[in-house]
């Protein structure tokens, strides 16, 4: 499954804080959401979300901006979309 994911940097902790359409609004501790760093604590937070491995999450397009394409692997589409209906 693709999902777009739009970084909010500088927060206490990784949380999901809403989700528009079909965008993720993420709070990520990093004060940056342009580099390496930003991006690993993305995936590994993802991977956690969605429970899949850090290696199921992958960095389709956006690796320098706020707003990052993402896919999601090794989870059947309905229960991704499951998680993703539960957020509010």
């Amino acid at each position: 499954m693709i999902i777009k994911v739009r970084l909010i940097p500088g927060a206490q902790r990784n949380e999901v804080i809403s989700r528009i359409g079909s965008v993720l609004r993420v709070k990520i501790t990093h004060k940056k959401v342009d580099d390496d760093p930003a991006n690993a604590i993305m995936k590994a937070f993802l991977a956690d979300f969605f429970n899949v491995s850090e290696e199921s999450i992958i960095l389709v397009k956006g690796a320098k901006g706020k707003e990052k394409t993402v896919e999601v692997r090794d989870k059947s589409e309905e229960a991704l979309r499951k998680i993703m209906d539960a957020i509010p």
